[in-house]
């Protein structure tokens, strides 16, 4: 038992208080090994790494499992967190809200499992939509103009393009804008980026 634990409940409002005692009795009865420690400003339960967590709000309660979106859910309860509140029961308000103690117990169970077997979350898949940035005509045509510019620019990172892009567009005249792209294709000859003399050496 974790001292910050019991301050954590001790502070939280009354109704969440019998609910957040509660869950840490259900979490200890299922894996009595548990380890309390306060992550993110509120309570983990951590075995063999985090298990499950919970958090004591305004309006409502939440319990959630760090491994909850590859856990079986036999009894269908549980939701997708980030849909209507953190965690995997929704907004708990009471005790009663919860699910029985036989289907928390079996949640926490195979939370345990998971975690002793190390069956990791699968990795969040990089977006495949490239980036695609509109240049100007009137840049792009100076722009090949210079070989060697043009080729530095386009071996540019997108958003080292993009600084030289919305440069130039924002010239608010055109003597002003045709100097920055004189400029621009000057340093891009040389395999400039546009704050290059920001860069420390």
């Amino acid at each position: 038992m974790n001292p910050k634990f019991d301050a954590y409940i001790a502070k939280a409002a009354p109704f969440a208080q019998p609910i957040l005692i509660h869950l840490r009795q259900v979490v200890h009865r299922g894996c009595p090994e548990v380890a309390e420690v306060i992550k993110w400003g509120f309570p983990n339960f951590e075995y063999n790494g985090i298990l499950c967590s919970m958090a004591g709000f305004k309006q409502h309660c939440s319990l959630g499992f760090w491994k909850g979106s590859i856990m079986s859910d036999p009894k269908g309860v549980m939701t997708k967190t980030g849909k209507t509140a953190m965690g995997h029961f929704d907004r708990i308000t009471s005790v009663s809200d919860l699910p029985s103690d036989k289907v928390l117990l079996s949640y926490i169970k195979e939370a345990m499992k998971l975690n002793d077997e190390e069956v990791k979350l699968p990795q969040r898949s990089k977006s495949k939509v490239e980036k695609v940035l509109k240049v100007s005509p009137y840049f792009l045509k100076e722009l090949k103009k210079n070989k060697a510019a043009f080729k530095n620019f386009e071996g540019f990172s997108y958003s080292n393009k993009k600084e030289y892009v919305e440069w130039v567009d924002e010239a608010k005249t055109d003597p002003t804008r045709e100097t920055r792209i004189k400029t621009a294709i000057e340093w891009m000859a040389k395999g400039k980026i546009r704050n290059w003399k920001y860069v420390r050496k």
